[in-house]
């Protein structure tokens, strides 16, 4: 029986970061703020408008035993084993792709991005959330939607040309409370990692969705590939968005 999954505001960790995000001290070089639109070309107003493209809810899979195996097919070869909880501590949660008989399909926080394999479905919980996020690497935009239809956008700084956000459809697989300088209150931990570094502060470049100690970089191309949002804006999705959240980047 799916039900809807609680956010985890209670549920945050303490944890030295996402190591595919840049820290205040070692900022790549960014472009200058664009100028303010002209009085005879206002910049479009936002509208809230159903949105068919994201889903009304998204399943997911939340690991009951200490670890789970991840097949390549029903039945099929084992590709890895994922531990439950995970290094930081967080809960193992997998957003869920399909389901066949006694076996759930899901997205595997791994490189490649867009990995995805086969649990069985007596070694997980399946619940339900209506939150989903769409972000721009264009507009530098991440829009929250709600049972498919748009409820905010907030302006986010992404990648620079150098260390561009990767795109394609992600999920949020943990929350942490950073206790490093520069990531603000709260981070997300994506199943996304990055196409320009495969490592990054000793660990595997994985893109983060966290605060700022740098809120001028908001709106423009200036991380190392993690999407940043202002302190106040991450703590309003901490509060709000569980863990399996998918995520859409563009």
């Amino acid at each position: 029986m799916l039900r809807r999954l609680a956010p985890l505001a209670a549920v945050v960790l303490s944890a030295a970061l996402l190591t595919g995000c840049s820290t205040a001290d070692d900022e790549p070089d960014r472009p200058s703020p664009s100028s303010t639109p002209s009085a005879t070309a206002p910049a479009p107003t936002p509208t809230l408008s159903a949105a068919p493209a994201v889903p009304s809810t998204s399943t997911v899979a939340s690991v009951t035993g200490r670890s789970v195996e991840v097949h390549d097919a029903p039945d099929g070869t084992v590709t890895t084993t994922l531990d439950n909880p995970q290094a930081s501590g967080a809960p193992l949660v997998l957003l869920v792709l399909g389901q066949e008989g006694d076996w759930v399909n899901v997205s595997v926080a791994q490189r490649p991005n867009g990995s995805s394999g086969w649990v069985p479905a007596s070694a997980v919980t399946l619940t339900t959330t209506s939150y989903a996020l769409v972000a721009s690497t264009t507009s530098n935009t991440l829009v929250l939607y709600d049972a498919g239809v748009e409820k905010k956008s907030f302006p986010v700084a992404t990648g620079t040309g150098g260390t561009p956000t990767p795109t394609g459809s992600f999920y949020l697989t943990e929350l942490l409370a950073p206790t490093n300088q520069g990531y603000g209150p709260f981070a997300y931990g994506l199943s996304a990692f990055s196409d320009a570094l495969n490592s990054f502060g000793g660990g595997p470049g994985q893109i983060g969705l966290h605060g700022t100690d740098d809120e001028a970089s908001i709106g423009q191309a200036a991380s190392h590939g993690c999407i940043r949002l202002s302190n106040a804006d991450i703590s309003e999705l901490a509060a709000m968005l569980p863990l399996g959240t998918p995520i859409t980047i563009t």
